[in-house]
This record gives C-alpha cells, structure tokens and sequence, in this order.
C-alpha cells in the first residue's frame, strides 16, 4: 500500500540513520574477503556474482524507504532525480512530498506560475534547477503529449538533464539496463576494485560498472547499490576523493549563491521591492547585490519594472 506524505513524514525520517550500523572503519569478513579476491582475480565472474550477493544482501536487509521508489511514475522519478542533483536525501525527501502533490503531473508544473514554483522549492536551492523543471515538463506536454520518453537520448533534449539524470531516469522509471556514475557509486567501486589508488577516471570506473549491473533487474540493482553506497560513505572516509573527477563543494556561508536565495525570499514575500530596500535587509554591498540581481533577471526568476524587482 502506498503511504501518505503525512506518514513519511511522521515517521521523521532520516535516511541515513534508518540504515542499520556495519562496521565503521573496517570492512566486515565477507567484504574484507570480496576486496582480496577482486585485487588478485580481477573481475572475473565469481567475483561479479559474489559482489551481487553482497550489494542485494546489504539492500534486502536495510534498503531506504524512499516515496520515488513507490511504483514507477516517469514522472515521480524526474522530479526525484533533479531534487537529488548536488542535494542529500534527507533534504530532498519533505520537500519532495511537498513538490509533488502540488504538482501531481507534468501538465501541472507545466502551468505553474513561477512564484509557486519558486516558493514550492523553497530549501532546496540550487533554484535554477526548478526552472529547468518547469522547462522539462513544458517539452513533454507540448513535444511527447505529457509522456517521459524512455530514451536516455531523448531525456538528455530535457533542460537540465544530463547523461547520469537521463541514464537514472530510464533506469528507475523503466528498468531500462543503463550504465551511469552518480556519487555513492562511485564510492562502492573506488572502495572494492581501486583499493589505495588514486586519481581514478569516471571512465575507468563505467567499465567496470558496465560489468557489474544486473541487466535483468536494473532499477533493483541501482536502489541497491546507492543504498549500500550511502552506508559505506558513513562507515568510511568517503573513497570518491581518490576519484579524478572528485570535487568539493563550494562554501555556501556568504556566497552569491545564499544571496540570491535571500533575494528570492524577500520577493516571494512582497509584491516587488528596489535595491536600496533590499540592501538594507541583506546587509550586502550595493555593486555585488546588482551583479546578482542582473544575473537573476537574466536567467528568468525576476523581472524588473523601473526601480522595483519582483517575481516574474
């Protein structure tokens, strides 16, 4: 039975401490075993089939109860998968309930008024991201008739839809046998098949990602292997810093990035506000403020009518 948004969010549910405790530091036998015998044998089928055993052990026992993972709605697992871009599960799952039963269907989104989809994404920043959304389902309703295709090709035409988004979405809404990289995958990888080496490629590692997936069960495979992926960045320091590809985060403290969501908040809660009044509730220089306001009117969220900004 599906559950309610009231009962996750009764549940109070923190993803990663409803995962049952491994050990932290140290691998258990059975994984301790599996890395000695990947580094001698190399990926060899016994060992393709005992890292399987692993990874669905790991996921039968402790997987997350994620509402995404309820069916497979197309159009659930889109808004799931550019909600999780840059931003943890935890953060991502009140907001999520919040999102989707104000926008229950592309056609939906499609029609929003911006300052509902602004304020509907409200906490989750990175809001150039709701706009592209918004953009995504406007092409599915008017190019595909409101139907997510199933081709990752096609899914990447999506504003904001990268190859590992449209490779996840195939995955997850159509159990589509995709091979992507997305962060607690590349963590499970580094950790068994890199062991102490450093600056691994993403390309190094979608070969053997490639040999690995479960071709039959791909939607499975992956809510597997992210599960166990999340466990093991708790229980280690995070192996995607041997990655090549690895990079950390941007200070969000004082950032452009936190003004402008500051600026969005002022203007969803007025009817239009100018510069100087700005100013004075953000306490931040006159020439950085206007930078960020001509950058957000460039990029959609706000309009500007003589001396006064608001919400487009």
């Amino acid at each position: 039975m599906k559950k309610s948004s009231q009962a996750y969010l009764k549940e109070s549910f923190l993803c990663k401490y409803q995962i049952t405790v491994w050990p932290i530091g140290a691998d258990t036998a059975l994984e301790h075993s599996l890395r000695r015998r990947a580094l001698s044998q190399g990926l060899t089928p016994p060992v393709v089939t005992a890292f399987r055993k692993l990874v669905y052990r790991y996921y039968h026992e402790h997987q997350r109860d994620l509402p995404w993972r309820n069916g497979t709605n197309p159009y659930q697992v889109l808004v799931s998968e550019v909600m999780l871009q840059q931003t943890q599960v935890d953060r991502v799952l009140p907001m999520y309930l919040i999102f989707s039963e104000r926008f229950p269907t592309p056609q939906a989104l499609a029609e929003a008024p911006l300052p509902e989809l602004l304020a509907a994404w409200q906490g989750l920043g990175y809001n150039r991201r709701a706009l592209n959304l918004q953009r995504a389902a406007r092409m599915i309703v008017e190019q595909w008739n409101g139907t997510i295709p199933d081709d990752p090709l096609l899914l990447q035409q999506l504003p904001g839809i990268g190859p590992y988004t449209a490779g996840a979405i195939s995955a997850f809404a159509f159990n589509r046998p995709q091979i992507f990289l997305e962060t607690n995958i590349r963590a499970v990888l580094l950790h068994f098949f890199f062991a102490d080496q450093e600056g691994i490629t993403d390309k190094q590692l979608l070969t053997i990602a490639d040999q690995l997936l479960d071709r039959t069960n791909p939607r499975d495979w992956y809510n597997a292997l992210m599960d166990y992926g999340s466990d093991l960045k708790r229980r280690f320091p995070n192996p995607s810093r041997r990655s090549r590809h690895h990079t950390v985060q941007s200070r969000f403290e004082g950032s452009d990035r936190q003004i402008r969501g500051a600026v969005l908040r002022l203007l969803l809660g007025s009817h239009g506000m100018t510069v100087r009044a700005m100013q004075k509730q953000l306490d931040v220089e006159a020439e950085r403020l206007a930078r960020i306001l001509e950058g957000m009117v460039k990029d959609g969220f706000i309009q500007k009518t003589g001396k006064m900004y608001a919400v487009k």
